[in-house]
């Protein structure tokens, strides 16, 4: 039946296969949809921790408010209702998905706003408040966009709008991590974030283009309970997974818990190294941004040739033990610029790891989500996967204030040795688990 959104009638070579997506309004939709995504994140601790550390937070409390970022934790317990409910007068205007996403997006403009005008040399409290705010706002809206990714479009064409997600993603990481620390440079950190919360707007003209998928389920005025809309999709993916159920959750919950426990404490190392905001922009972002796409390329290209379940194994093991590149770099990369291809090195290495076991996660997380369940699971997947190490992150802090940066990198490194086991008995004791290849 032809696509009459895509224009999938026409004839294939007609014209060229990247115009033909970029015809597709969905797909322009998700390159926006993606960059709105991925401002957040970055913005409500990372990026956030070099104007905390430039306000002499002391070092115990920066690790503590890495824990500002727990609601993208926790965003399944309101996943459900996302599917389930309309947003206020926005939903009757825009439909349920489109709805929510322009709701949340707002929700992030105004918090950057907010947190623009605080101070946290002199009132930290408002900060914090504001950033909890942008924490459960931007986790809101990566749920709905995921949401409306999964229905908008035929499960066969998932895996094409997964990678417009991701580049749209990466673009607008890039974004909240360099294009701020340049502005802040140039500017000062109350105009890096007002530029950001004006970046917003973009996402929001995606969400108007996009088309409203169909309803997942029935209009009903039927009200569940707030136990029921939680645990149905939780209750199903167990069942679903049987007796490996609880090894299978754990894996996904400790995958990326080095990852985590790392990323908290990166940009205070930096910092301490005395790199400019500009030279972290560099090298993190603006470099670091080709780098991140060369281990998603690959992970892309290794994952159907030795399946999901070894990739698994060997980004565990890849991404940890890249953090001994960090712990170098906490030795050897003084001075500042003195030594800036130690740091360029060394930041390189984590951020190829880490994108490389990012892609394999992801797509391993997408395999276990059932359909009718699809958002709520993978918030529920990404939740798990994401709040052991953000717990642990928040005594990174006083972990370093102990033993220093170089023995706490290297402690991070170590924290996926069983994990790595624990994927390897999962791949050999029940390889039923695999994915199908991309």
């Amino acid at each position: 039946m032809p696509d009459a959104v895509s224009g999938a009638d026409a004839p294939a070579s007609a014209k060229p296969l990247v115009l033909t997506h970029l015809a597709d309004r969905r797909i322009v939709a998700m390159l926006g949809l993606g960059f709105s995504s991925g401002l957040p994140f970055l913005l409500v601790y990372v990026t956030q921790s070099a104007w905390l550390s430039e306000a002499k937070v002391p070092i115990g409390i920066l690790g503590l408010l890495s824990e500002l970022t727990l609601a993208y934790k926790f965003k399944f317990l309101w996943a459900p209702f996302l599917d389930r409910y309309d947003a206020p007068i926005l939903g009757r205007w825009l439909g349920r998905r489109r709805g929510w996403i322009v709701a949340t997006q707002l929700g992030v403009a105004l918090t950057l706003a907010g947190i623009a005008f605080g101070d946290p040399a002199d009132f930290l409290a408002w900060t914090v408040v504001f950033s909890l705010a942008l924490g459960f706002a931007g986790a809101t809206q990566d749920v709905v966009i995921d949401g409306w990714r999964i229905t908008a479009v035929a499960p066969e064409r998932q895996a094409l709008m997964s990678s417009f997600a991701e580049v749209g993603w990466r673009v607008g990481n890039l974004a909240a991590g360099a294009g701020a620390l340049y502005l802040a440079d140039a500017y000062g950190w109350r105009a890096a974030y007002l530029c950001m919360a004006v970046l917003m707007a973009p996402g929001m003209i995606a969400a108007l283009i996009a088309p409203e998928p169909e309803p997942a389920r029935p209009a009903t005025h039927e009200r569940a309970g707030f136990v029921e809309t939680v645990v149905a999709p939780i209750r199903e993916l167990v069942t679903r997974l049987g007796p490996m159920a609880v090894p299978i959750l754990v894996m996904v919950a400790g995958f990326r818990m080095p990852g985590y426990v790392s990323s908290a404490m990166a940009m205070p190392l930096f910092k301490s190294l005395h790199y400019s905001n500009t030279d972290i922009a560099t090298v993190t972002k603006l470099f670091g941004f080709g780098v991140a796409l060369a281990g998603t390329f690959l992970a892309s290209f290794v994952v159907p040739r030795i399946g999901i379940l070894a990739s698994l194994v060997a980004g565990t093991v890849f991404g940890s033990a890249s953090h001994l590149a960090l712990a170098y770099l906490a030795i050897h990369g003084g001075d500042g610029g003195a030594a800036f291809w130690t740091f360029a090195i060394a930041v390189s290495v984590d951020s190829f790891a880490y994108a490389f076991a990012s892609i394999v996660l992801i797509t391993y997380m997408s395999s276990l989500a059932a359909s009718e369940h699809a958002a709520s699971q993978y918030a529920l997947l990404t939740s798990l996967c994401a709040l052991p190490g953000s717990l642990l992150a928040g005594a990174s802090g006083f972990i370093i204030a102990d033993v220093g940066f170089a023995w706490f990198f290297v402690g991070t490194a170590l924290i996926g040795v069983p994990v790595a086991l624990l994927c390897a008995y999962v791949w050999h004791v029940h390889p039923r688990t695999e994915a199908p290849a991309a």
